[in-house]
């Protein structure tokens, strides 16, 4: 039922997408990305520096000698966007991938779960964070149709800012352990030996939020760092689109257009909602809306060069561990 949900959601998405370039002048889009050229791979490509940032922060988070390098933390985030991205997965099948891949590579399960549910935790924070500074930007610079975008999007904060603290500080109740004790009640016993390893994964999250030093840095240099790589990647696209803006501006488009797609993360790929972002927030910042889609457009095409790639090689993996090689360790062994 998911699977057929996010199929059609992605359909809807796609018709919106090709209604939208049709109405704001199809020819003066496709003439934008002409003009770009071989400029929109450079945006493209430029978007594995963000992703290597995020490979760093994420990679501060895991503890133990099995920690990965760079290089394959930068491979692992590198798939797990791709799966978000690109399938109807609900933006947490990336997740899951990842947990295997960490898996396969030697890292404590508990370890692994406590890392991803840590970033995830903290990539919210700095998303409010970085929406809530660009909902300021709009303000400082309103005009009758910016502002009552700014109010919207204030408004949307404001209803989602105590969930986004309660999912954030949920680790202090010991979530995963009293779920499966639950669920374990309700089975007659029959997934008691799952309490104690929910228990070591609630026991993971708090470690790594007790390194208050390591907790900081992620939230205030890697990601910040992570959002203006990510808004350079914008900002060289609407350059190379004939339509130059600040780093600023560029910093306050991705900010909100992240929160916008992370709104409709049912959407695979954002299809629709990352169009449709694109032409109000960047009309507030007065961008034309042949530009707007010209730079949504740029967005497919780095789409296509990174996270279809990326799809390939995340099933080029799962096929190669597939193959009989050597017996693998219990989760019992692992510890």
């Amino acid at each position: 039922m998911i699977r057929h949900l996010g199929r059609l959601s992605a359909l809807a998405g796609l018709l919106v997408s090709l209604w939208l370039v049709w109405q704001e002048n199809p020819v003066a889009v496709l003439g934008a990305l002409r003009t770009a050229g071989a400029g929109l791979l450079l945006a493209a490509i430029s978007h594995g520096l963000p992703m290597l940032a995020n490979a760093c922060g994420w990679r501060s988070l895991i503890r133990g000698a099995n920690r990965p390098g760079i290089a394959s933390m930068l491979h692992l985030v590198w798939v797990r966007e791709s799966v978000n991205s690109m399938l109807p997965v609900a933006r947490i099948g990336g997740e899951v991938v990842s947990f295997r891949m960490l898996r396969r590579w030697g890292v404590r399960p508990s370890t692994a779960v406590g890392s991803i549910i840590v970033d995830m935790q903290l990539t919210v924070i700095s998303q409010l964070l970085f929406t809530m500074i660009g909902i300021g930007f709009l303000f400082a610079h309103a005009q009758s149709n910016t502002l009552r975008l700014a109010g919207q999007l204030a408004w949307g904060v404001v209803i989602l800012t105590p969930l986004l603290v309660l999912f954030a500080l949920v680790q202090h109740a010991n979530p995963f352990e009293r779920i499966t004790r639950v669920l374990d009640r309700m089975t007659s016993g029959k997934l008691a030996a799952l309490v104690g390893q929910s228990a070591q994964i609630d026991v993971a999250i708090k470690l790594i939020w007790r390194r208050r030093a390591v907790v900081l840095r992620y939230l205030f240099f890697w990601q910040p760092l992570q959002c203006f790589l990510t808004a350079l990647e914008i900002w060289l696209a609407l350059r190379f689109l004939g339509a130059p803006v600040s780093l600023t501006e560029a910093v306050v488009l991705e900010s909100l257009i992240q929160a916008v797609s992370s709104a409709a993360f049912f959407v695979p790929g954002g299809l629709g909602v990352q169009e449709g972002g694109f032409i109000l927030i960047g009309g507030a910042i007065g961008l034309d809306p042949s530009i707007c889609l010209a730079l949504a457009g740029a967005r497919r095409i780095r789409d296509l060069l990174i996270f279809v790639p990326g799809l390939l090689a995340w099933q080029f993996a799962e096929r190669s561990n597939r193959a009989p090689t050597q017996p693998v360790p219990s989760e019992r062994s692992s510890h």
